[in-house]
């Protein structure tokens, strides 16, 4: 794909400010980022691109570069061969200033650390399995849940310290949240071991809590499975997960579902199958039969004269509902042969065999014809 110019794939003017490239660099991030779009190669190329264009401009030296030579002006600082080893720094580093894009891609589950950090940050996400029967799965249902989650302590609001004391710069590492070691001519940065990498120190932590500023709660919800869910889907419940440290926002809850499966019902898509005896006579004379639906109810089915074995019936608008519409259902005729005849059954199959006449030397079926069965 020929590379377009980097204000054009940011839809930026040339005389944008620092902001307004951010602004527009973190559009085309949340709408492209592989996270949402997985399996997309297009939007994957959309955020590298994006990428690279916001690496190039938002930098005061290789911007002056681009805007007199073009491509040719930043070879080699990280712009025109795609992504730099600097382009990937980490992806905080990338989204520094844009909080609220973790928000998107992963729940808010990240928090500001360096440079004074609140110590606020959104609690983690959390998973719940359940299983729920194939009738459910098709038609929707609500299912109860308990399940233990971090709550906010109500003795000090989430805030993790006891009521009359408060919080104080880390001392350690001055509010950054991390602290920094010289290695030969490198100056790596971790963690502060004194705070956590929060910033802060609570100076009196709340005896409750623990300083933790949450606690371990049993909870019960009702979960709405909606009609036609799958297997190994799951259903988001929004701020039911984890409460955030330091007062922060709480996660979400992320129920999977695993479906068990039925007795006589299948499914593919919003279609179900099921498969139906029926006799020879019924097979070769046809006849009029009552099944009954996943859902309950006894529907008639006409059998055309002369019906093969495995042959399928359609029936409309009683398979699986989504999205404002519903699939079919496929009846498989499977003919049963009576394992034992009355006398007078035989005495009829005989004379039947007599009637039509009987092949005893039969070819073989093509092959091609089973398939279309």
């Amino acid at each position: 794909m020929a590379k377009r110019d980097y204000y054009d794939v940011l839809g930026i003017q040339k005389d944008a400010s620092k902001d307004d490239i951010k602004k527009a660099y973190r559009k085309l991030a949340i709408q492209y980022h592989p996270d949402k779009n997985p399996g997309n190669k297009e939007a994957e190329e959309r955020f590298k691109e994006a990428t690279e264009a916001y690496e190039i401009l938002s930098d005061d030296q290789k911007k002056a570069a681009y805007d007199q030579f073009g491509f040719a002006g930043v070879e080699g600082m990280g712009g025109g061969q795609g992504f730099s080893s600097s382009a990937f720094r980490g992806f905080e580093d990338i989204f520094g200033d844009f909080s609220g894009i973790f928000d998107t891609f992963f729940g808010g589950g990240r928090h500001s650390s360096g440079g004074g950090s609140s110590g606020v940050r959104q609690g983690a996400n959390l998973r719940y399995d359940i299983e729920i029967p194939f009738k459910d799965a098709v038609f929707g249902t609500k299912v109860e849940i308990q399940y233990s989650r971090n709550e906010s302590c109500p003795a000090c609001k989430g805030t993790g310290a006891a009521s009359g004391s408060g919080k104080k710069v880390c001392p350690t590492c001055a509010g950054s949240g991390q602290v920094r070691h010289s290695q030969g001519f490198f100056s790596v940065a971790s963690t502060c071991p004194e705070c956590g990498g929060e910033g802060y120190i609570i100076e009196q932590p709340c005896k409750e809590c623990g300083g933790s500023g949450t606690q371990k709660k049993r909870q019960k919800i009702m979960v709405t499975i909606p009609a036609g869910v799958e297997n190994g889907k799951r259903v988001v419940i929004p701020r039911q997960g984890d409460a955030g440290p330091g007062g922060g926002p709480p996660g979400d809850l992320y129920v999977f579902i695993r479906v068990k499966p039925h007795e006589y019902f299948e499914r593919q898509d919003l279609d179900l199958y099921c498969a139906v005896p029926i006799s020879v006579t019924q097979a070769s004379l046809g006849a009029e039969i009552h099944v009954s639906t996943l859902e309950g109810k006894t529907i008639k089915v006409r059998i055309p004269a002369g019906m093969q074995n495995g042959k399928m019936l359609r029936i409309r608008d009683e398979g699986v509902p989504a999205s404002g519409r519903r699939g079919c259902l496929y009846i498989k005729l499977m003919v049963r042969v009576p394992a034992k005849l009355s006398k007078r059954g035989r005495e009829l199959m005989e004379e039947l065999a007599r009637v039509e006449g009987e092949n005893n030397s039969p070819n073989p079926i093509p092959l091609a014809e089973i398939a279309g069965e």
